[in-house]
């Protein structure tokens, strides 16, 4: 799959670039990418391979020393800016739209009865 080439696009591609479009400078490992997009490792490792061979993702393993650490160095995943803009138009292609940073909850008003004696 050349670098600039479209991903064969399935649901759970759609789930992966719309949880990594809540936040598209950031950089997500894939742990946390499973949790936003609510897909097990399996699913999304494969997808996030394919989005980087085609430009969409970019990645960098973190430098950290894991014996010190005591766990595993993690490779950190983000939306190139083309990949940001192709999977907004992915997105509203298909009619799922991009996510929105949830608002503050307002508190619920409560209609009030009215008439009767």
């Amino acid at each position: 799959m050349p670098r600039g080439s479209e991903p064969r696009i399935t649901l759970p591609l759609l789930l992966v670039v719309r949880a990594m479009l809540v936040e598209p400078a950031r950089e997500m490992y894939g742990l946390e990418i499973c949790k936003a997009a609510d897909l097990p490792s399996g699913t999304i490792h494969p997808i996030l391979a394919r989005l980087e061979r085609c430009g969409w993702l970019e990645s960098r393993w973190e430098d950290i020393e894991p014996t010190e650490e005591g766990r595993p160095r993690r490779r950190y995943y983000r939306l190139s800016s083309s990949g940001a803009e192709r999977a907004r138009a992915v997105l509203k292609k298909v009619h799922i739209p991009a996510p929105v940073p949830e608002p503050v909850a307002k508190p619920q008003l409560i209609p009030r009865l009215t008439g009767g004696a």
